[in-house]
């Protein structure tokens, strides 16, 4: 198929017909042959038979009407086989999106300087005037954005190649799949997509009329002389889910181009809730426990909050790093991957603090990388890898050298904070056999954690599927990281670090959790974590990178009763004694009584403080709060300050043997 597509540059005829939405909505029956006309013209007899072979008309309508809309030069058209994933391998090197590197299979590809991270400022879920989604939301006029990207659109693909290619969200003929349809003028993005994502041509071959599918329309727009975008000022991501549809343009960073990450999400967030399944910012692993037993845990972070370290334990079984959807399966929770890949942030990634990672990104084999140090000899440097840094190289700021300064004179890294790798699960020797199990892995437990310096235990126990919900998954703080463009320090509200995705009110998606929940027979055990707690006085962290490996040991054991706890106001937590044993049988270090005095202490006016902020929160901000939430908070409160009259603000862990 290599070189097999037809120049469209010129003569392409307009299909925009009012009022449809913006390259969507259903067309007549002379507009649909106006379409078939469009993509005869402008495909080639291979590509088009492609096409063709969809018999969901609604698919080839929508291709030709962003051909007419975008005026690419040529367009290329994928079926996920071989021969096409080589071919735009190949055009994202050719193109200068992507540079070799000197180990095979490695390529860099650099962003623009300003285009590095997530926009939440121009990122808006596009709602009627009668939809109210509350303040945490970022939305905008539907009508107005529409007409936006109509202008924007306008021939942004002109002088530029576009690649139509076909994913699935979730296993293939899986209960849990949702076809999902990529056009860009990015082979990079391609790329990345093609590495990240399940092949999906074959499941649009049996798409039936009035089946979910996603479409997400994509152009990096003009592009400057390193083959970034030139012009950031006309960023923008509008995510349309009344037509399933996302729009991003003028941007190459992957987290607002690539699609089916978290641009589908608020998309599936929206029909799950109201399907009744979930869509989480979610890893799934599986933790080995006694006697060959693996245990599988989903668990929820912010970006750059151990995740993608977390799935990548040690000893256990990576099955995902980022999204997950649940779905209830015969009374029991089962998760998927909706990715077979990662889209992993470098900062701080080591040879002894993460191996698993470490050995793939050092072997062969099919990576890309973002954003990095690319040294003289082709070789990659990440804040934070070790060793001596650079003197020079290439990075997101051009020929860069130690010293060099960028906008308002400040000193330019060797290699951005956010930079990333983008490679396949199966180069991972722990990948979990069960990756494209079409029913899913069952779920033992859901794990919640942030960046918190100052209130949760490194790990607890919730008291129930409720408490669990309410008071860790709902009431999830963490402060600001590099993941977003508008980074910093400050404690930020994201309930089960999903509030970036979120297409539905957060009322209606913690109800949506909590009915989740009674329609199980078993309901998984839930857990909220923090591996950034820090001693009050010194400032200094409490947990040891690696220490997240005897949590989730512990667990496992709770899982099924294996090991006992302490009760306090806010959860259940370790005894010292199994810790003790954990530590030494994971990690072979000594664990010290005073270790986990200092670790597991309740601190009672922080928590209090925090129940404080929540509910104001849910009670100010959140028009529809289940009532649940504020008497689980209240409890919790009422608990905490019970304790502190008998023991104080500070309580050690013994006090409540």
């Amino acid at each position: 198929m290599e070189g097999d597509y037809f120049n469209v540059s010129a003569g392409v005829p307009s299909l925009y017909i009012a009022p449809s939405p913006l390259l969507v909505g259903e067309l007549s029956v002379s507009a649909s042959g106006h379409a078939q006309q469009v993509l005869a013209t402008h495909l080639s007899p291979s590509h088009r038979t492609l096409l063709r072979g969809i018999p969901h008309l609604g698919v080839q309508e929508y291709v030709a009407r962003c051909i007419a809309r975008c005026r690419p030069r040529s367009v290329y058209v994928s079926d996920g086989s071989a021969e096409a994933r080589d071919y735009i391998r190949r055009r994202a090197l050719e193109a200068g999106e992507e540079m070799r590197l000197a180990r095979e299979g490695h390529t860099a590809h650099f962003d623009n300087y300003c285009d590095q991270a997530r926009d939440r400022q121009h990122t808006r879920i596009l709602v009627t005037p009668d939809q109210d989604l509350g303040p945490h939301i970022a939305t905008r006029d539907r009508d107005q954005g529409l007409a936006e990207m109509e202008g924007l659109l306008e021939g942004i693909m002109e002088g530029h190649e576009m690649y139509v290619c076909f994913y699935t969200l979730g296993p293939a003929a899986s209960p849990f799949t949702i076809p999902c349809l990529q056009i860009t003028d990015s082979p990079y993005v391609a790329h990345s997509e093609n590495i990240l994502y399940r092949p999906g041509y074959t499941s649009f071959l049996s798409l039936e009329e009035g089946q979910t599918w996603l479409r997400f329309l994509h152009s990096q727009g003009e592009l400057d002389e390193r083959r970034t975008c030139a012009h950031l000022d006309r960023r923008r991501v509008y995510i349309d889910p009344a037509e399933d549809t996302v729009y991003s343009v003028n941007t190459q960073y992957g987290g607002n181009t690539i699609g089916l990450k978290k641009l589908a999400m608020r998309l599936a967030v929206r029909h799950a809730v109201h399907e009744g399944w979930l869509t989480e910012h979610m890893l799934v692993m599986g933790v080995h426990g006694p006697g060959g037993r693996v245990t599988y845990f989903t668990g929820a972070f912010p970006s750059m909050c151990g995740k993608t370290s977390t799935a990548m334990l040690p000893g256990e079984r990576i099955i995902g790093d980022d999204i997950a959807h649940l779905r209830v399966i015969h009374g029991q929770a089962r998760a998927v991957n909706v990715e077979q890949g990662v889209f992993g942030i470098l900062k701080d990634l080591t040879a002894r603090e993460n191996p698993v990672q470490w050995e793939v990104l050092h072997s062969p084999g099919e990576i890309i990388f973002s954003n990095v140090l690319v040294t003289p000899d082709r070789q990659v440097y990440w804040l934070g890898k070790g060793g001596p840094e650079p003197q020079q190289g290439i990075n997101h700021a051009g020929p860069w050298w130690k010293g060099k300064r960028g906008p308002q004179d400040r000193e330019i890294p060797p290699a951005h904070p956010n930079a990333r790798f983008t490679v396949g699960l199966e180069a991972f020797p722990n990948l979990d056999p069960r990756l494209h199990d079409p029913e899913g892995v069952p779920v033992g437990a859901l794990v919640y954690g942030g960046r918190d310096a100052d209130t949760w235990v490194p790990v607890q126990q919730a008291f129930d599927w409720e408490h669990g919900i309410i008071a860790k998954a709902a009431s999830l703080e963490s402060s600001r990281t590099a993941a977003v463009l508008e980074g910093g320090t400050q404690r930020e509200f994201t309930p089960m670090s999903n509030l970036d995705f979120l297409s539905v009110s957060v009322g209606d998606y913690i109800q949506a959790n909590l009915d989740f929940g009674r329609r199980l027979t078993h309901r998984p055990a839930i857990f909220a974590v923090n591996y950034f707690l820090r001693d009050r006085r010194s400032g200094e962290f409490l947990n040891a990178m690696e220490d997240k490996q005897v949590w989730y040991k512990w667990m496992e054991l709770r899982v099924h009763g294996d090991a006992g706890c302490l009760t306090t106001p806010t959860g259940c937590i370790p005894r010292y004694a199994d810790l003790r044993l954990l530590f030494r049988k994971t990690l072979g270090k000594r664990y010290l009584r005073s270790h986990y005095r200092r670790q597991f202490t309740i601190r009672v006016p922080e928590n209090l403080a925090k129940i404080q902020r929540i509910t104001a929160i849910y009670r100010e901000q959140v028009r529809n709060a289940p009532p649940q939430v504020f008497r689980v908070l209240e409890e919790e409160g009422e608990r905490l300050e019970l304790a502190q009259r008998r023991h104080g603000d500070y309580i050690p862990p013994e006090r409540f043997a």
